[in-house]
């Protein structure tokens, strides 16, 4: 990950917090602060599809975040001193999670939408679509996911041996 051309070239990277089910991302987001780039993880709102990315900053950072009853560490709801991506420069790169992908770019995520819809908010934005990639386990690799019309495709899924 921390040797793709898109991550060295991008300087506003949206990254989640690591589930213990899906690629742990502690050691791409401390690579993050030492390259001097900018990071930015999810907060979810609970009962809703809206999801804000916020910005550490620092990778000691996240010892300060609430975890959620979904088990996500995540900026508590009455934090309002963090950046909103959208809010300044955007984003040039999004990592993504999800259940299973497919070659064509079709993600499965956890079926609420939060990103898919942070994706429409973020084509509007000035700065444009960032590049997003998924990051895997060989065993996500599906020959296709069910997908509908609201589901944006991934620009690139990054699996062991990819």
């Amino acid at each position: 990950v921390i040797g793709h051309p898109k991550y060295q070239e991008s300087k506003r990277i949206a990254i989640f917090l690591s589930m213990p089910d899906e690629i742990q991302t502690e050691e791409i987001i401390k690579d993050i602060f030492k390259q001097g780039k900018e990071c930015f993880i999810p907060r979810y709102k609970p009962h809703s599809n809206h999801m804000d990315m916020l910005k550490l900053s620092s990778a000691e950072d996240i010892l300060s975040l609430e975890l959620t009853s979904w088990n996500i560490l995540q900026p508590s709801d009455n934090d309002s001193a963090r950046e909103e991506a959208l809010a300044g420069g955007g984003l040039d790169l999004i990592f993504m999670p999800g259940l299973g992908f497919d070659n064509k770019g079709n993600r499965l995520g956890r079926g609420k939408g939060y990103y898919d819809t942070y994706l429409e908010r973020c084509m509007k934005h000035p700065s444009g679509k960032p590049y997003m990639i998924a990051l895997a386990f060989r065993e996500q690799i599906c020959e296709s996911v069910p997908v509908t019309e609201n589901d944006v495709q991934v620009d690139e899924v990054l699996y062991e041996d990819s």
